[in-house]
C-alpha cells in the first residue's frame, strides 16, 4: 500500500468498469476517493461499500460532467467533506461506434457533450481547485493510434483530450501538479463487450501481442502508477496501457 492518507481522489465515471477499479485502487493505495456517477446511485455505493468494507473511506457524488455546474458542485461536495482535492481521475465517457457518414448529430452532440467538454470542465475545476502536488489523470484510448473504422467520433474526443493533457501540464506550471493520459487498449468492461460477437471478442484480444483483452486492474495499476509518488516525474505524456497493440 502506498500511504496517501489525508490525500482525496475524485474519480469521474466510477460506479462500473475501469472507473470502479481505479476507485479501488486508489483507496486501496491510501486515497480518500470521491465515486462520481451520473446515474446509477446504487451501483456507484456499491463502490464505495466495497472500499469502506475494505478500511477505506468513500463518498459518492451525483454529477453530469457535461455540465459546468455540476462539476462545480461535486468539487464543492468533495471540499466540504473532505476539504479539498489532490487527484482528479477523467474516467467518465460514452462509446457510439458508426461510420462517420452514417452518424447523425445525436451522436456527434453526445460524445462531444461528455467525453470532450465533461474532460474540459472538470480539467478546468481542478486547475482552479487541486492541491499543490496534485495529479490529474485523463482517459483516452489506444484507437487514437489504431485508427479503427467506426470510431472517429468517439477517438476525435479522445485525441482532443491528449491535446488537452499535454498543454494543461504546461500551465499548471510551478504548482508541482502532473497531468497525463492513460489510453487503454481493448479491456473487458460491459462498455467494450456489448454487442461483440465471441468470435469478434476473440479477435481483438488475438490483436495484443500479449494475446488477451486487458483488465480494468490493469489500467487501473497505470492510474494508480500516475498519481502515486512514483510517477511525479511523469508530466504531459500519455501512457498506452494497451499490452503492445499500438
Amino acid at each position: 500500500m502506498t500511504n496517501q492518507t489525508n490525500k482525496v481522489a475524485l474519480v469521474t465515471g466510477a460506479s462500473r468498469g475501469i472507473g470502479a477499479a481505479v476507485a479501488e485502487r486508489l483507496a486501496k493505495d491510501g486515497f480518500t476517493v470521491v465515486i462520481n456517477y451520473s446515474g446509477d446511485a446504487k451501483a456507484a455505493q456499491a463502490v464505495a461499500d466495497r472500499i469502506e468494507a475494505a478500511g477505506g473511506r468513500a463518498l459518492t457524488a451525483k454529477a453530469d460532467v457535461s455540465d459546468a455546474d455540476g462539476v462545480r458542485g461535486m468539487f464543492d461536495a468533495a471540499e466540504a467533506a473532505f476539504g479539498g482535492v489532490d487527484v482528479l481521475v477523467n474516467n467518465a465517457g460514452i462509446m457510439k461506434l458508426g461510420k462517420i457518414a452514417d452518424s447523425d448529430d445525436a451522436a456527434f452532440d453526445q460524445q462531444i457533450a461528455i467525453n470532450l467538454k465533461g474532460s474540459f470542465n472538470t480539467m478546468r475545476e481542478a486547475a482552479r481547485r487541486l492541491r499543490n502536488g496534485g495529479r490529474i489523470v485523463n482517459l483516452s484510448t489506444s484507437v487514437v493510434g489504431t485508427k479503427l473504422e467506426t470510431y472517429g467520433i468517439y477517438v476525435a474526443t479522445k485525441a482532443a483530450v491528449e491535446s488537452l493533457t499535454a498543454i494543461l501540464s504546461k500551465e499548471l506550471r510551478g504548482r508541482s501538479i502532473t497531468v497525463n493520459a492513460v489510453a487503454p487498449g481493448p479491456t473487458a468492461t460491459d462498455l467494450f463487450l456489448h454487442g461483440k460477437s465471441d468470435e469478434l471478442i476473440e479477435r481483438f484480444a488475438k490483436m495484443v501481442p500479449l494475446e488477451r483483452l486487458g483488465t480494468p486492474d490493469d489500467v487501473a495499476n497505470a492510474v494508480s502508477f500516475l498519481a502515486g509518488p512514483d510517477g511525479s516525474w511523469i508530466n504531459g505524456q500519455t501512457l498506452r496501457a494497451n499490452g503492445g497493440l499500438v
